[in-house]
């Protein structure tokens, strides 16, 4: 199947002109894994009416187009079905549009919503024979049909090579392999749905074989009246075969409403059975398995069991969805050791020396006083944008390429649900490690409501590269590893218990997404310097003059004696409930200009770039914990203006100062109380 290209076509399916899309398949055939791995965070569940059968429905983005994706039953076949199967083919059939066979029926229709468009069944292509027979069946329904041939990894595993296209042709409908638990092929699904719905394309006819043809014609004729296609509301072949299978539902109700009609119906049932070997019910169950045989004959052909090759084993480790978060965690540690060491050699490199060049360095005058801060802000440039923004966003920038990051956002998907988002925004999420800015931009286009707001505030709690910077340089340093890990587990469990609280306390639904799995490739050079710069190209024109303008203001507010006043005035927050050096309120206060500004701060705040003569481990925690969560930076807070509106741009705001006072504050408490017990 080749890979689908959706030009703009009009109209949209959208709005009330939305995709209405029915998952079918056979029990464990992939059906809920698969509607699962592109479902909103809280789809709409029911039971079909009069049964305790459950369906799901959700809104999934396709592209421009949005379809709702009903999740039914599992259904093995569409023959004979009594009960609670019955009401799954009556919402294949009419949904809640309900034919005048059923004016008598005192129940609802079984579903609230009107009849797909479409049909994706849901195919095991390790099991293809089983399956192929229900597809006979839906085929003759008379609506658009897909097949998701999922399972292919299996397939493979187990030595079976299906021939997509030659399926395709002999069925009429496009054929997609997919592998639903990784998220592979799924675009290229729901591509084809979306073109195949808007094309209204149907499958090729599917009759039986021409003995039993030939028999059923005089029953076939019979049956061909306009009363009875006006009642029933669904395909000649599909009515005429039903009933000469003796299925229940339909043999009832042309008994309801066709009494005089039925006895002579049924004679020429009988009629055409004594033409055949065997009683017609059975020659054509029969015969349909011998299609579905002939069909998975055609299209299989056994090899030698698929040698699992490194990109099986990168997508078992990146895609699984138990092996995937290990992997999400591996690749995020390797992500923070290489870092930290190449950042550390960085920074013993540039930083150091610099530092120790003006060491000695200490005017008294307004203008050496200027110039010292000056050459201060410039180092700090220096020890916090070169050792560990630009590393960190390279290799950012390096999992995109090789599309690790798009499998980590595919697996991370479930994770999301449990805080109410949809996958979609796993990536912008993991955008913010490198900074919050693009990362709310890029949410904002992907949601809307209250999502929009979630989202967005949760972002603004990530650590981009700047605070990860600071985290790198002051844990990584003083505290080790273990500070390192231990920080940015911290930020993880503050989102998650963020988002679930953000998300009972007021959820609009958002539609699903597709995501895309891309094949792996080696990182593009030229790529990944020009996506570097564009995303540390601010440094020149924002970041710089705030850390200069910065450090100016601070040194001004110290030769004059201003800092101590302000000092002064955050003493409730810094020394009672922190526990931190008085001297450090500039720096938290001026820390939302620009978050890199906070670490030069305190180096200058403290008078000195050895944090650990001045601050003990507890202290340093706590400090990080603090500038991880306080008030996302200018530039941060500017966007969430514009993408959310004044009142929840402020509401984040307020959220990120009570999480952040009220978090380190926790700290700060539950680590004096256990050094109180260890003494």
């Amino acid at each position: 199947m080749q890979e689908v290209h959706l030009p703009l076509r009009t109209p949209l399916l959208r709005g009330e002109r939305r995709l209405r899309i029915a998952l079918v398949g056979l029990p464990g055939g992939g059906k809920t894994t698969l509607f699962d791995a592109v479902s909103s965070a809280a789809p709409l569940r029911g039971e079909l009416t009069g049964t305790h059968r459950v369906f799901r429905e959700c809104t999934v983005q396709i592209g421009l187009d949005e379809a709702s994706l009903v999740d039914l039953p599992g259904l093995r076949t569409l023959r004979d079905l009594q009960g609670e199967d019955l009401a799954a083919l009556k919402y294949l059939l009419w949904g809640d549009l309900r034919p005048p066979v059923s004016v008598h029926e005192a129940q609802a229709a079984p579903v609230p919503f009107s009849p797909p468009d479409l049909i994706i069944q849901v195919v095991d292509a390790s099991r293809l024979q089983a399956h192929l027979e229900l597809t006979l069946e839906l085929c003759r329904l008379g609506r658009p049909v897909v097949m998701a041939l999922n399972r292919m990894d299996e397939a493979l595993k187990a030595g079976l090579q299906i021939n997509v296209q030659a399926l395709e042709s002999a069925l009429g409908i496009p054929v997609v392999p997919t592998v639903a638990l990784m998220g592979q092929g799924l675009p290229q699904l729901f591509g084809w749905a979306a073109v195949t719905a808007r094309g209204a394309s149907c499958p090729l006819p599917h009759p039986p074989s021409p003995h039993i043809v030939a028999s059923l014609q005089p029953l076939a004729a019979a049956l061909d009246r306009a009363d009875v296609h006006a009642a029933f509301r669904v395909p000649h072949e599909w009515l005429l075969l039903q009933f000469a299978g003796a299925d229940g539902f339909v043999e009832a109700e042309l008994g309801e409403h066709f009494p005089q009609l039925l006895p002579a119906l049924q004679g020429l049932r009988a009629a055409a059975g004594h033409e055949l070997p065997r009683p017609l019910a059975e020659e054509l169950h029969a015969d349909q398995h011998h299609r579905a045989a002939t069909l998975a004959e055609a299209a299989l052909r056994m090899g030698t069991p698929g040698a699992q090759g490194w990109r099986y084993w990168l997508d078992e480790l990146f895609l699984h969805p138990q092996w995937g978060l290990l992997g999400s965690l591996a690749v995020f540690s390797a992500v923070l050791f290489v870092v930290f060491e190449i950042s550390g050699w960085i920074d013993g490199m540039t930083t150091v020396r610099l530092a120790e060049a003006v060491a000695d360095w200490k005017p008294e005058s307004t203008g050496g006083v200027l110039g010292r801060a000056v050459a201060d802000g410039l180092i700090g440039l220096t020890g916090i944008v070169v050792p560990y923004m630009i590393p960190l966003v390279m290799l950012l920038v390096s999992l995109e390429q090789t599309g690790i990051m798009q499998r980590i956002a595919f697996v991370v998907d479930r994770g999301f649900h449990r805080i109410g988002l949809h996958g979609g925004v796993a990536v912008p999420f993991l955008l913010g490690l490198g900074c919050n800015v693009p990362a709310i931009s890029g949410v904002s286009r992907l949601t809307s409501g209250r999502e929009r707001m979630i989202a967005a505030v949760l972002i603004s709690f990530v650590p981009c590269s700047a605070r990860s910077a600071i985290i790198l340089a002051i844990a990584g340093k003083y505290l080790g590893v273990a500070g390192v890990v231990g920080m940015f587990a911290l930020i993880l469990v503050v989102i998650a218990v963020a988002g679930h609280l953000l998300s009972r306390r007021s959820l609009e639904l958002g539609p699903g997404r597709v995501q895309e799995i891309p094949a792996y490739a080696l990182p593009d050079w030229r790529g990944l310097l020009a996506e570097t710069w564009n995303r540390t190209s601010d440094i020149l024109t924002i970041v710089t003059p705030l850390l200069v303008g910065g450090s100016v203001l601070l040194a001004l507010l110290g030769h004059y004696g201003a800092d101590g006043f302000v000092n002064a005035v955050l003493t409730p927050v810094t020394v009672w409930w922190l526990g931190l050096p008085l001297a450090l309120g500039v720096p938290i206060l001026f820390g939302v200009l620009r978050k890199e500004l906070s670490l030069l701060m305190i180096y200058q705040a403290l008078g000195t770039q050895e944090l650990g003569a001045v601050l003990a481990p507890l202290q340093m925690f706590v400090l990080l914990a603090f500038i991880s969560f306080y008030v996302p930076c200018v530039s941060t807070f500017a966007v969430m203006l514009k993408h959310l509106g004044r009142r929840d741009a402020w509401y984040s705001v307020a959220l990120s100062v009570t999480v952040a006072l009220l978090v380190a504050g926790l700290l700060r408490i539950g680590g004096d109380a256990v050094e109180l017990l260890a003494g």
